[in-house]
This record gives C-alpha cells, structure tokens and sequence, in this order.
C-alpha cells in the first residue's frame, strides 16, 4: 500500500527510522516499475538544525520543506550528485528525510544515479506522483542509529545527532 501524506505529516524522527524496510518503488519511462527495500535514512528537523537547509531559513532552494510532508525535496551536491529527500512534518515547519541507501545500491548519490533520478521530481507529490512513491512493506527491521554523514560544518553538537538509521546488517554480505 502506497505511504500517504499522513504518513509523511508526522516528525521527522518517527518518519525516518519508519522508513526503513518500506519498498522505494520507481516506473521508469518505459513503465517498468522496481521496487527497492529502503536500508539507510537521516533526518535533518527544521531551522534549529544546522546541519539542515532549512537552517538558513527560506529560500529558493529550501521553499519545497516548508511544504506539508509527503512532497519529494531533490537538490544536486558537488555540482553531479542528485540527493533524494522526503520531506515530513506540517506546513512551515521545515523537515526532510534524506534517503542514504536501498537494497543494491549503498549511497544516496549512487542510488539516484542508478534510478535516474534529478531535478524533475523536486515537489512531486508520494501520494499521487506516477514516476516515484513508497509502500509500506508491513516489516519493521531491527536498525541502529549513528551520526549523520558529510555535516560537519553544522558543528559537533548538530553532526555528533544520532539521526542516521541503518537497518542492522543491511550491507553485509
């Protein structure tokens, strides 16, 4: 079953580690439709985080998290990597979750590179969007949580936030 707005509505914190064992389901242009179990999520919860956009309050780039949840936040990094986001909570109060890794691909530039995902899909709506949404599985996996990736310049207290979640043993061979 296909993740409703509802779902995306609530806090950041609850949404990401729920996240984790929900299929990422993604049609292609020739209408073939995959499905990838999602492994790895982080939050990044409005403008007191300062490791999250939103941190630098509103502006081109960050106006889609101000949107009420359930809206895809897409943004390039280093000029060649595409960032796939979802953004939670309720209207004007900025919160995303970035998704890290999906069965297959460890990585969230690899992923979207794999996917073909870009630009194009920055406001796409979960609930409704043809191209990308997610399905609750029904499974709830045992995860860990840790330090979020690449912000250090938000400063310890804001990087050292055990907001990454790792479904356990997701990349073990």
């Amino acid at each position: 079953m296909r993740l409703s707005r509802k779902f995306f509505s609530q806090d950041v914190l609850k949404v990401a580690p729920a996240l984790l064992g929900m299929d990422l389901v993604h049609q292609f242009p020739d209408k073939t439709v995959n499905r990838y179990t999602i492994l790895e999520t982080e939050a990044y919860r409005g403008e007191t985080d300062l490791a999250c956009h939103a941190s630098k309050g509103k502006t081109k780039r960050t106006l889609i998290m101000y949107e009420p949840g359930g809206c895809v936040y897409m943004y390039l990094i280093y000029g060649m990597y595409w960032m796939l986001n979802f953004v939670t909570g309720k209207l004007n109060e900025p919160q995303a979750v970035l998704i890290r890794g999906i069965k297959g691909f460890n990585g969230p530039g690899k992923l979207t590179r794999a996917l073909t995902l870009n630009g194009s899909l920055n406001g796409a709506d979960l609930e409704h969007d043809d191209q990308l949404w997610v399905e609750n599985t029904g499974i709830s996996p045992a995860y860990t949580t840790g330090p979020r990736i690449g912000v250090a310049y938000a400063g310890e207290e804001w990087a050292g936030k055990p907001w990454r979640f790792l479904v356990k043993g997701a990349y073990s061979k």
